[in-house]
């Protein structure tokens, strides 16, 4: 997931029904969504909406409306705006679930600091230029067998994989029971439920995937880890047990991928661009490689995606693959990125 960029809201009206609403924010203030730095908890001027909490029914949506929101407003009267739209907005058990509409796309966007976790593009288009690319490059490196995805969201990185590789079998795990039905009416979720013409599918599967209620143990081939919450990877994720656990998962030679967010300790000053860090020994400043490295010692690679992609770094087990073989088997437009995985060293 990516943060949104710091936004000011200069009006929201209602129009038919619970579920439309109009919302324009300044185009200065909000960058895609996707391509924000993750690591960046909140943005400075959040989307605030008042939700009814319920197991089923949407939530009212109310705009809180602050002093700074208004004073930045002021400040760039001239500035062109963009407009967006609320789908929907309910709050879950586990989140409050907002979809926004665009022009071009839709996002998926979960809990209080309203981070991107999903994005639809609606021309058909379905790369990303976000770290969900990074997925797709697993299904060569893995054994044949179903890969997992933990944390699916509004199944991004599953449409991408299916359509690049229609015969792989994931299954996708998601806490949110809301989420998903909303996911399936709003993001095209179902649509991915159905077999493809080479016998590819998702299963969706609703319930926690680190703690399952199934016996797991030696089945799948590889496992992609995006688990978030509050803007940062899951508390469970920064303890070494847990990821024994889930390789033990793994069929032999099997492998899991990381979304691992950014730098916590990245200070951004406001209107500042974080600094691309390339020093091989970067990913130390990164909690979650780090206790991968802990986990599997010698067997963890990263890499540090690029400026204008959010500044994620994704993280890879199984040693570091051969990257020429990889490049040749993955399409054109990830083989040049997979070339910039690099075995995690200690200085």
């Amino acid at each position: 997931m990516a943060a949104l960029s710091s936004m000011a809201i200069s009006c929201l009206h209602s129009l038919s029904g619970n579920e439309s609403y109009f919302l324009s924010y300044k185009t200065s203030q909000f960058s895609k969504p996707v391509f924000i730095n993750p690591s960046l908890k909140k943005p400075r001027f959040s989307v605030s909406f008042c939700l009814k909490e319920s197991d089923r029914d949407e939530g009212q949506i109310g705009l809180e409306s602050s002093r700074e929101e208004e004073e930045e407003e002021e400040e760039e009267e001239e500035e062109e705006e963009e407009e967006y739209w609320v789908v929907t907005a309910v709050r879950s058990k586990y989140n409050e679930i907002v979809i926004v509409d665009t022009v071009a796309s839709r996002y998926l966007l979960l809990d209080s600091t309203k981070n991107v976790h999903s994005v639809i593009n609606k021309g058909g288009q379905n790369w990303t230029g976000s770290y969900w690319d990074e997925f797709a490059s697993l299904p060569p490196i893995t054994p044949n067998g179903p890969i997992a995805i933990y944390g699916l969201g509004g199944g991004t990185a599953a449409r991408l994989i299916l359509e690049l590789w229609p015969s792989v079998e994931l299954e996708g795990w998601e806490i949110d029971e809301i989420l998903i039905e909303k996911a399936r009416h709003y993001l095209g979720l179902s649509e991915l439920e159905k077999p493809t013409s080479k016998g590819g599918s998702l299963s969706v599967l609703v319930d926690d995937a680190l703690s399952p209620s199934q016996d797991v143990s030696g089945r799948y081939a590889g496992i992609i880890v995006d688990l978030f919450a509050d803007g940062k990877v899951l508390d469970q994720l920064q303890q070494v047990p847990v990821w024994l656990d889930l390789a033990s998962r793994l069929m032999p030679n099997g492998r899991i991928m990381v979304n691992c967010a950014g730098i916590e300790e990245e200070k951004v000053e406001a209107n500042e661009k974080p600094q691309l860090i390339l020093d091989d020994s970067v990913w130390m400043l990164n909690s979650t490689i780090k206790i991968l490295s802990e986990a599997f010692p010698g067997q963890v690679s990263w890499k540090r995606t690029p400026d204008s992609q959010g500044l994620n770094f994704v993280a890879l087990t199984g040693g570091l693959p051969d990257l020429s073989d990889w490049s040749n088997n993955v399409p054109v437009r990830l083989s040049e990125t997979v070339k910039q995985w690099k075995l995690c060293k200690h200085s």
